[in-house]
């Protein structure tokens, strides 16, 4: 029962990502790897799309 709900929070999660940055390619393997790391999620994000990291935090936040 709690890993179908960390399934489905995860899942709400990484359609929010790609919603937000929805101009921005994110793939499924790269998006696992990040899976539950704020930080990993924040640096993929940075990585691909070049947007401060501090306004990527601010942005996440809103969304959990």
């Amino acid at each position: 029962m709690a890993t179908e709900a960390m399934n489905e929070s995860w899942r709400r999660i990484r359609d929010q990502v790609k919603s937000i940055w929805d101009d921005t390619e994110f793939d499924d393997k790269e998006m696992k790897r990040a899976r539950g790391d704020m930080d990993k999620i924040v640096r993929l994000i940075h990585d691909r799309t070049g947007e401060p990291r501090e306004d990527i935090y601010r942005k996440m936040g809103a969304i959990l």
